[in-house]
């Protein structure tokens, strides 16, 4: 199949840290690739990609210097898109909904992955000015908040089955990755290291809106010894990070719409010990792979019983369920269901163009020739 995959413009594909949305496309472009599709990446120019790539704009705009306005970069690559758009059989965005007014429109199958939070101000209204279009979500949870959207089905996060390498040893401390903001429970897992008289690693991003947060409610509960902050973490540091610890403690306050550190964790055999939100319950397997629990002082009794665990069987859980080639499978199905049903193109207004009608072959009469 003639593929586009649409990235968003923040982060460079992979991202160079943090940036689990393009980490995921990477991954699935990737597989796509390897699976024999014939795959276009639209993204930033400082990506890297088996796939023909797109520059829609020079580098991740997080990164980027000096700082633009997003609506530039964005304006870009709808151009792109709608461009190019009868190249594809379908085309797979990852922008949320930006690409809606354009793709809506045009006659080539496509659809969206939704990587975010939905229970958003105003996204119900906006998702039903657009009620044909087709969404993914990357958990059933997800979709609470907009259960009227034109949902295909759920597709499940994946990573290459190489990505990590797993340690099946009993690590020596608690482990808490992921950003520093209120709810992702850093607070809660400090208390609950401190709870189990385990030492606790921080290997987290604080962003620049959370400095407040992080110096009035963190960095108090930071000794050094007990409680360590090492930073935010590239791919080899976050393997090294995992592997050694005894358990990933992932004690969310929010409707997490996947989590991957979660599958992150479980490729290096490493349970994890999690609040009961969001798509948690869809992830962890309670007693096989960690351990849903609802609270810190049951979270602080779950590390108690580690050793029910087995590393090995979290390790194997991870390549049945969470492999990028099983993502990308997944997908390919989805793609193949859209592929076979041609959408009729619109006008602005939101009506079908009438396709040209075709002259009528002329036949020869074989009495004249």
């Amino acid at each position: 199949m003639r593929i586009a995959q649409v990235a968003p413009l923040a982060e460079s594909v992979p991202p160079k840290l943090y940036g689990g949305t393009e980490r995921v496309i990477s991954w699935l472009t990737e597989e796509l690739v390897s699976l024999g599709h014939e795959v276009t990446l639209f993204a930033t120019g400082d990506s890297r990609t088996g796939a023909d790539l797109v520059p829609v704009w020079p580098r991740g705009l997080r990164l980027g210097r000096p700082k633009t306005d997003p609506a530039i970069p964005q304006t870009a690559l709808l151009e792109a898109i709608g461009d190019r758009a009868s190249e594809f059989d379908v085309i797979h965005c990852h922008t949320d909904w930006l690409q809606l007014p354009v793709l809506t429109r045009q006659s080539v199958p496509f659809v969206t992955t939704t990587h975010n939070r939905l229970d958003l101000p105003g996204l119900s209204n906006l998702v039903s000015r657009f009620p044909d279009a087709p969404f993914i979500s990357i958990s059933d949870n997800q979709r609470g908040p907009l259960p009227e959207a034109h949902w295909l089905g759920t597709v499940y996060h994946g990573l290459p089955i190489d990505a990590f390498q797993p340690s099946f040893a009993r690590g020596s401390y608690l482990a808490f990755l992921g950003r520093i903001t209120a709810d992702k429970g850093p607070e809660a897992a400090i208390r609950i290291a401190q709870a189990a008289r385990m030492p606790l690693r921080i290997a987290a991003k604080i962003p620049r809106a959370e400095h407040g947060y992080f110096n009035e409610k963190i960095k108090p509960m930071i000794d050094g010894d007990g409680v360590e902050l090492i930073g935010e973490v590239n791919e080899q540091a976050k393997q090294d990070f995992l592997a050694g610890a005894a358990a990933l403690l992932f004690p969310i306050e929010w409707p997490e719409p996947f989590g991957l550190v979660m599958i992150e964790a479980m490729a290096c055999g490493t349970p994890i010990i999690a609040f009961a939100s969001g798509s948690v319950p869809e992830v962890v397997e309670n007693g096989a792979t960690g351990f849903i629990i609802e609270g810190e002082a049951e979270a602080a009794e779950a590390v108690a019983k580690l050793d029910q665990i087995d590393r090995r069987g979290v390790r194997a859980r991870f390549e049945q369920r969470f492999t990028a080639k099983r993502m990308a499978l997944d997908y390919v199905r989805h793609y193949a269901s859209l592929s076979a049903s041609p959408r009729p193109r619109l006008n602005m207004a939101g009506q079908p163009i009438p396709m040209p009608r075709r002259r009528p072959k002329r036949v020869s009469d074989p009495a004249t020739g």
